[in-house]
């Protein structure tokens, strides 16, 4: 759960040169064809046809247990197809990647590691040696508002944060797709609409695909360029999203129009 200081980390990050954005990768194109999903004594969905482009953001909406993080799970390699392909840039997607990095609700940070000694992890992996690994992880964590903390452990700091510290960490491994579930679902409302803020912010120009499960309408609509409704065992619409991701725009006829559409598509 979040803290009281939650709060305080909803402005935007630092724009200094110890904030640039890092070069951009190129996006991955993932996509499944009539997929079947979920485990063999418990199937979720069938016959799932997405196309997800490189670089866009794909929200993923749909009532509980509805398959969303089973979808997600997939696209991440830590579940197989039950029927169907499920592929990466026209190859099969056989299992988890460097490349793609997945981000759940729970901030799944190392306790006993400063952030930035967690930032640091993809980067390890990655076989940079201390100095330029330590260099690139201040980056990431300015980037996020978090320069001032980067020697804190976990525990000593607030959900919001930490949710900053993990996103900084998935992104510092410069992934080519980043799978994200309900990651600021248990954020209290004002921490959690910055976040959202950040996460548009910090994507930009990194060129990464990203699918973000939520189950909050207007946080899909306020996210994604595409928005994807799962219900009753199937993948039962994707829609477009009008942009551009501005909060100002709630009041526009035609994100009005697509959020009742959505809402009636999820029945409530």
């Amino acid at each position: 759960m979040s803290t009281s200081s939650d709060t305080e980390v909803t402005s935007a990050p630092p724009t200094g040169t110890e904030a640039k954005a890092p070069t951009a990768v190129r996006g991955t194109r993932l996509t499944l064809r009539g997929a079947g999903l979920g485990r063999p004594d418990a199937p979720v969905l069938a016959d799932v046809d997405l196309d997800v482009a490189p670089g866009e953001i794909l929200t993923v909406v749909g009532p509980s247990g509805c398959g969303k993080s089973t979808l997600l799970r997939t696209l991440a390699g830590l579940l197989s197809p039950l029927a169907g392909e499920v592929g990466q840039d026209g190859r099969p997607l056989t299992g988890p990647a460097a490349d793609r990095a997945l981000i759940f609700q729970e901030d799944a940070l190392l306790p006993w590691r400063t952030l930035r000694a967690n930032v640091e992890l993809p980067l390890a992996i990655k076989g940079l040696r201390g100095a330029e690994r330590r260099r690139q992880a201040e980056s990431w964590l300015a980037r996020v508002g978090l320069a001032d903390h980067s020697r804190h452990l976990p525990h000593r700091v607030s959900g919001g944060q930490r949710q900053r510290a993990q996103l900084a960490r998935a992104l510092a491994g410069a992934p080519r797709a980043v799978l994200m579930d309900e990651p600021f679902g248990a954020l209290d409302a004002q921490t959690r609409a910055g976040m959202q803020d950040l996460l548009v912010e910090v994507l930009r120009g990194t060129g990464a695909t990203v699918v973000f499960v939520t189950h909050d309408v207007d946080e899909a609509l306020f996210l994604g360029d595409r928005v994807a409704l799962l219900g009753n065992g199937r993948l039962t619409a994707v829609r477009n999203v009008p942009r551009p991701h501005d909060r100002t725009a709630h009041d526009d006829p035609a994100r009005v129009a697509l959020r009742r559409d959505v809402l009636i598509s999820l029945g409530t």
